[in-house]
């Protein structure tokens, strides 16, 4: 069997599969990795390894064993300092080792944003104790928002609007965070129009922009995304130099999610993923080449034409409310007659607010797409069966 380069996954999530799909319609061979049996991606990888990417032995021995021509990460659950001995060693971490660790501690990446590279960002500190948290919140002032320097999807992040609930966001950040350090950012809280994510591919060609897209969170999660989002030419103009800024200083060929938000002409930057953004889930219907598409062409150094994007589109995230592994999911018939498409992940299991599917939807404007994605997402209905 030939291919055209062997790629080590680390992560199989619903980003990874859309992903592996991608990657292998280019001819490359993927082995999915993540901690539990039957990931998404696995589904549909040439094969797959179950460990946990925290484990560096581990790590190293999978490695060794498919001798990868690219290593990517799709998940922040990895001891990064065994993508950098790796990468010193001769393999070919994607984007780079060095934006793999930075990005996944949120003190790296925010301190090379404002401190080396001077981007706008809100006021913060960072907090190891209690009395840095108070400390922090006065510095920022109320309300504010904290949460760990290492999580995902929200994990262990609080609004904080009164001095009376500092106490109980801390301990909510460090019971909830990635890693071994009770360490968190205090940031000021922002009031702002919107927030964005401008899907920034960085190629041996240049630096190429995705139009902007739009999202709303909740519990510091995205429930739907939408493309494009209005703004100002002032302000796509300075969210693209800023981002292209902080990308060529990381380094590698891929996709980053870049982060802001938007008040007016005024961007701030947020945060950076060095990876397919889970609001970019959108782009498997706005655009002619997916952010999947897009990071698999970068990372193999194959040409990106310009990105065209077909139609406003909009997704919608359909979670589940509690932990299973005996379910069903319906309802496809009746939201597919709203929906452009439906991606059911693959899940094996259940937990509450899970991401298990996502709604994808067109319209004549983003308005009109974004009601048809979330009326598709409501007909989506997990069934419980134990």
């Amino acid at each position: 069997m030939t291919f055209t380069a062997k790629i080590l996954l680390l992560g199989a999530g619903e980003l990874g599969k859309e992903f592996t799909i991608s990657a292998k319609r280019l001819g490359a061979y993927v082995v999915a990795c993540d901690s539990y049996a039957d990931a998404p991606a696995m589904q549909v990888a040439d094969a797959h390894e179950i460990f946990s990417m925290l484990d560096e032995d581990l790590l190293r021995q999978a490695v060794a064993r498919h001798q990868p021509d690219f290593i990517v990460p799709e998940i922040e659950a990895i001891r990064t300092e065994m993508l950098q001995q790796l990468e010193d060693e001769g393999h070919r971490i994607v984007p780079s080792a060095r934006a793999a660790q930075m990005t996944m501690n949120r003190d790296s990446i925010r301190d090379l944003a404002a401190g080396e590279l001077g981007l706008r960002t809100s006021l913060y500190r960072f907090a190891g104790s209690l009395d840095e948290v108070i400390a922090g919140a006065e510095h920022c002032g109320l309300p504010c928002v904290l949460k760990p320097v290492m999580s995902s999807s929200g994990k262990g992040q609080t609004l904080v609007r009164t001095a009376g609930e500092l106490e109980q966001a801390w301990k909510h950040a460090v019971a909830n965070m990635r890693g071994d350090r009770p360490r968190v950012i205090v940031e000021q809280f922002i009031d702002f129009d919107y927030e964005i994510t401008l899907l920034t591919i960085r190629t041996r060609e240049g630096v190429k922009f995705c139009p902007p897209i739009g999202h709303r969170q909740e519990k510091g999660d995205y429930r739907e995304s939408w493309q494009p989002t209005p703004m100002s030419a002032k302000a796509l103009a300075d969210a693209q130099e800023m981002a292209a800024r902080i990308v060529d200083n990381l380094g590698g060929y891929g996709i980053f999610g870049v982060e802001y938000f938007v008040s007016g002409d005024d961007v701030i930057f947020s945060e950076l993923s060095p990876r397919p953004h889970d609001t970019g889930m959108v782009t498997l219907v706005s655009q002619d080449l997916s952010e999947f598409d897009l990071h698999a062409r970068a990372i193999l150094g194959l040409p990106i034409p310009d990105i065209q994007l077909r139609a406003p589109s909009a997704s919608a995230v359909i979670l589940a409310d509690r932990e299973s592994s005996n379910f069903t999911i319906s309802g496809l018939a009746e939201a597919l007659g709203e929906a452009d498409d439906i991606r059911v992940f693959g899940k094996p299991v259940t937990r509450p607010n899970r991401r298990m599917a996502v709604a994808l939807a067109t319209g004549l404007d983003v308005s009109e797409a974004r009601r048809r994605a979330m009326s598709a997402a409501a007909k989506v209905t997990i069934s419980y069966l134990d």
